[in-house]
């Protein structure tokens, strides 16, 4: 673990719990969440939400950082993992994740945690940074705990 990049997940969790108090709808709650993780996370460059449409497929949803793809197939990619398995993936080099999807040629390592309402796949949630294995299972374990509080303070109807 890079400890320049270590996180106190305890704090920003407290953060997200406050900062999504008394609101509840969807949109506003993704688009929070983006905004908080992307600007107290160091060395990232795109960190945003895929959600399951049709025909098996990820399509884009709120983010922060440059252009991204806009559809990616479930079982394609990181995300396409994540997504399939419904399961977090971490990787350290992303030039060594067979099938990886290049949207931004400057990542180099990636961390996908998978939103899961009631044993259903709602989508992913995407992390890219410019830094070789900048994520470890520090990281994984904070973000997930942070999707825990995403799901508990939204309505997910929309």
């Amino acid at each position: 673990m890079n400890t320049d990049t270590n996180t106190n997940y305890e704090l920003l969790t407290k953060q997200l719990e406050s900062l999504l108090s008394g609101e509840r709808n969807l949109l506003t709650n993704l688009s929070q969440f983006v905004a908080l993780v992307y600007n107290n996370l160091p060395e990232l460059n795109w960190a945003g939400f895929y959600i399951k449409g049709a025909e098996e497929q990820l399509k884009l949803g709120p983010f922060q950082g440059q252009v991204a793809c806009t559809t990616i197939a479930i079982g394609n990619g990181v995300c396409g993992t994540s997504a399939n398995n419904k399961e977090s993936v971490l990787v350290d080099d992303v030039d060594q994740f067979k099938g990886h999807i290049a949207c931004d040629s400057r990542s180099r390592s990636e961390l996908v945690c998978p939103v899961v309402l009631d044993g259903d796949l709602w989508g992913v949630f995407d992390l890219d940074s410019p830094q070789l294995a900048r994520f470890d299972q520090h990281d994984q374990c904070g973000v997930e705990e942070l999707i825990k509080v995403l799901i508990r303070s939204t309505d997910w109807n929309v």
